[in-house]
């Protein structure tokens, strides 16, 4: 038996001992390349030009940290603020840009379009180049609309034609099954769970999506109109035709040249001048250090479902979302900060907790009782939960293609007593107290537990309609009409009162400095939340966040060496102990309120 101990404690010791010489040439490898970018500089060519790959679906933010070992994408505001850096460098003569797979909505190809416009107002050039427009969708048109050319191949399709979509209704197979859903919903618009509720569409649904639709599909054609310099008839007849081919597009002037990527590449090439290297752009944006004096704008970056309390800060971390402790905590680190004027709180998120919300909610109301203003930049999607932490801030921006709005109540479960019986089971409860096991998929609600949820959902929509007419200074009557659970367009918000100003990230940006009094020249960010845990502390010993970016990224790769990503997998799946093991029948996909 002792022999026994002493062999399992030298295995542990051998174990632990591997881990320590791991952390020792982790950090070794941080000093050696932190000397190295030091001395090097931001090592970029002297001319360059910048290859963004827009293919696959983009965040609108990096909010959430991830994982050193899971490589990040680019994302919505690094591509803002990239372009923005590279249209100061004068290093950098131009882009060439890939996409046509859909992976962008129209409010992300606006927001895109419009930091491409600052960047050619810089004397900058893009080329936009794609083997073809493979969706029907208009966002990744509405991008490349901004470039100087657009390049396909030939005979290649091009299949932009409008904005559309639907749902899927599941309740004929839950009687089937005998399930029973039991939602309330706050109020008629409210449609996230129509999907248990219903066997078709209702008509607020479809009254609200088809205005939704429309509004969206006219402020795109708009903006490929006025990009294309072609009338918007003319586009809206060209989309029409869809799908057809590069050539027909062609002829349309909705595209400038029919060639492949090398053509398009020798082109872009050609243009910048001899010399010309092409770096990609996450390289670029992460490697360049762009700090120009103390910050005076705080970013504040909530992209994701709204949950309570805090994401993990680990190196095995893919966690994703806004954790309601984190951001708030952001948001007051941006509060405490003295050089810190104002604070542009960038949201992309459909909603989630009612009381992560408010709890974020109430830190913004802190932000602007200390006297610092706080202008919302709303991206892709800003709905329910994510317009609720939106609602007091003293100026709202949204692009028109922007979803927004969504000011309802969801709340419920679908209960499955019935369907085990179908297939030879049983399932039995005991409980202490009344209502424990209130919300339990095991059996249905009785009429005074729906008595009490109904209740609880009117208090929370009363709640939140009573915010929304504080924070946007509106009528309660008013507020009532626009609320519903209805989802809008940023342009119709706007019409309703709900949003301030349409734009993107430099029109908050303005606003924001505006209310600082800070000249918009003079302007200059620090983005938040700030990594904690070990990325905080490899930030912090490399100076600014913005700065160490390209050093992160090349510890990334050496993490993701074969022997490291054993090692700490093997280290992720020990079990963590303290969680239960137990079957749990639940409806997923059920929206928070």
């Amino acid at each position: 038996m002792i022999r026994f101990l002493g062999w399992g404690r030298s295995i542990v010791m051998s174990v632990v001992n591997g881990i320590a010489r791991t952390v020792v040439v982790l950090v070794l490898l941080v000093v050696a390349l932190l000397v190295f970018s030091l001395a090097r500089g931001d090592g970029q060519p002297g001319n360059m030009v910048l290859a963004l790959d827009l293919r696959e679906p983009i965040a609108d933010s990096a909010a959430s940290p991830g994982s050193l070992l899971t490589p990040r994408r680019v994302t919505v505001m690094e591509v803002v603020l990239g372009l923005e850096a590279a249209g100061r460098d004068g290093r950098v003569k131009g882009m060439v840009m890939k996409l046509g797979n859909g992976a962008l909505s129209i409010a992300e190809g606006q927001e895109i379009a419009a930091a491409i416009e600052r960047f050619r107002a810089k004397n900058k050039f893009v080329i936009a180049q794609t083997t073809a427009f493979f969706s029907a969708g208009l966002g990744d048109y509405v991008a490349a609309s901004a470039a100087n050319e657009i390049w396909m191949q030939p005979k290649a399709p091009f299949t932009p034609s409008g904005t559309g979509g639907g749902g899927l209704f599941l309740r004929g197979v839950l009687d089937k099954i005998e399930a029973e859903p039991q939602i309330v919903k706050r109020a008629e618009y409210k449609s996230a769970a129509d999907m248990f509720m219903e066997k078709q569409m209702s008509a607020p649904d479809r009254e609200q999506l088809t205005r939704l639709m429309q509004s969206v599909y006219d402020s795109a054609v708009a903006r490929m109109a006025t990009n294309r310099k072609l009338r918007q008839q003319d586009v809206v007849a060209a989309l029409q035709a869809s799908p057809q081919f590069s050539e027909d597009a062609l002829k349309k002037r909705l595209i400038d040249r029919i060639g492949y990527d090398d053509q398009a590449t020798a082109a872009t090439n050609a243009r910048a001048g001899a010399g010309v290297k092409t770096v990609k752009f996450m390289t670029y944006a992460r490697d360049v250090a762009k700090p120009l004096g103390a910050a005076n704008i705080a970013i504040v970056e909530a992209a994701g479902e709204i949950r309570d309390g805090t994401a993990k800060n680990s190196l095995l971390d893919t966690s994703a979302g806004i954790a309601s402790d984190d951001l708030s905590e952001a948001i007051r680190q941006a509060t405490r900060d003295k050089s810190i004027k104002a604070i542009v709180l960038r949201v992309d998120s459909p909603g989630g907790s009612v009381t992560a919300s408010d709890q974020i909610l109430h830190a913004v109301k802190g932000a602007q009782s200390a006297g610092k203003p706080v202008v919302v930049s709303m991206g892709s999607v800003v709905a329910s939960g994510g317009y609720y932490i939106s609602t007091t801030a003293n100026r709202i921006v949204a692009q028109p293609g922007t979803i927004t709005g969504s000011i309802g109540v969801l709340t419920g479960k679908v209960s499955f007593n019935k369907t085990l019986g179908l297939v030879g089971a049983n399932a039995e409860q005991v409980s202490v107290g009344r209502n424990t096991l209130m919300n339990s998929p095991l059996s249905p609600y009785t009429p005074e537990q729906l008595e009490i949820l109904s209740r609880q959902a009117d208090v929370i929509y009363e709640d939140f309609t009573a915010k929304v007419a504080a924070g946007r200074k509106l009528t309660i009557a008013k507020v009532r009409e626009v609320a519903r659970g209805r989802v809008w367009s940023g342009t119709d918000a706007q019409t309703h009162g709900l949003v301030d100003r349409l734009g993107g990230f430099w029109t908050a940006a303005g606003e924001a400095a505006a209310l600082a009094k800070v000249p918009a020249g003079e302007m200059v960010f620090k983005i938040y939340p700030r990594r904690t845990g070990l990325l905080g502390s490899l930030s912090r010993l490399m100076g600014d966040m913005d700065a160490s970016l390209g050093l992160l990224g090349r510890i990334e790769s050496l993490l993701n060496l074969p022997a490291l990503q054993a090692l700490l997998g093997g280290i992720s799946e020990l079990p963590a102990g303290g969680e239960g093991t137990g079957i749990s029948l639940k409806a997923a996909g059920l929206p928070e309120p």
